[in-house]
């Protein structure tokens, strides 16, 4: 069982090894830059700026670790890039293998459509898991040998809920990679969903607006509440799991119908 999700994890694994020593070399320079930020007063350096955008990512709290941890690293690499990296390159699974033209291959070995497709889409499970397992550790480690204060607590729990986050924002590109047989169009679709969604959450922050953000995935994960106060919204976690859940059956059940032709 799980071939399927075994050869296409094995194919990610140079995927997984790549994001995962980026994204530890990432925190890692964020972890030994920190203590230049500690005396920067940042109510005036920021005063300036709109309140929505400070309070959408959260930058009054940088003159912590924590607090650069969380904008620099999780609210910008995590939240948006790392996440419209997965819906882009989930956005390819179905419509890249009918657009090459190698679906009529893969249609023809003894395996269901949705098991199929399925099993596609569980292979980003190595990227996804491998990224959350080892940038806690290193970004730990780094923290104690610069003397620096990084709850581990704290740090687990956000790496936790990124991994529902994550696959929520690889099921979004999952779904239009089965409503689009054109590989780049689905592509657009995914990463255009993701900005959009992504503005709606950080411009419209506080304004009469915000209820917008409710179709947003990174509505529902607050890097900053859980790494600078220790607030951790586990039922945004569970929604956004659901949210995952529904998208892919969504795709399964329309790619177990869909006429390719």
């Amino acid at each position: 069982m799980f071939e399927v999700a075994r050869y296409e994890s094995e194919r990610r694994a140079m995927l997984a090894l790549t994001i995962v020593i980026a994204a530890a070399f990432y925190g890692t320079m964020f972890v030994a830059i920190a203590p230049s930020f500690t005396d920067l007063d940042l109510a005036s350096l920021f005063a300036e700026l709109p309140k929505q955008l400070t309070e959408g990512l959260g930058i009054e709290s940088m003159n912590t670790l924590s607090g650069i941890l969380a904008v620099e690293l999780y609210q910008v690499g995590w939240l948006l890039v790392l996440g419209i990296y997965l819906a882009y390159n989930a956005a390819s699974m179905i419509a890249g293998e009918i657009e090459s033209g190698r679906i009529d291959s893969l249609l023809a070995a003894p395996v269901s459509r949705t098991r199929l497709a399925g099993e596609e889409f569980l292979s980003l499970l190595l990227p996804i898991l491998a990224i959350n397992a080892v940038t806690p550790i290193v970004l730990a480690v780094a923290a104690s040998v610069l003397d620096q204060t990084l709850d581990p607590v704290n740090l687990v729990v956000l790496h936790a809920l990124a991994v529902p986050y994550l696959l929520c924002c690889a099921a979004v590109g999952f779904v239009f990679s089965v409503f689009f047989t054109d590989e780049s169009h689905a592509r657009i679709a995914a990463v255009g969903t993701l900005v959009v969604t992504y503005l709606l959450e950080t411009v419209f922050i506080g304004t009469d607006y915000e209820i917008l953000g409710i179709v947003a995935p990174m509505n529902y994960i607050d890097p900053t509440a859980i790494l600078v106060d220790g607030s951790y919204d586990l039922a945004g976690g569970a929604i956004l799991l659901v949210a995952a859940v529904v998208l892919v059956l969504v795709g399964l059940v329309r790619f177990g119908r869909m006429d390719i032709g």
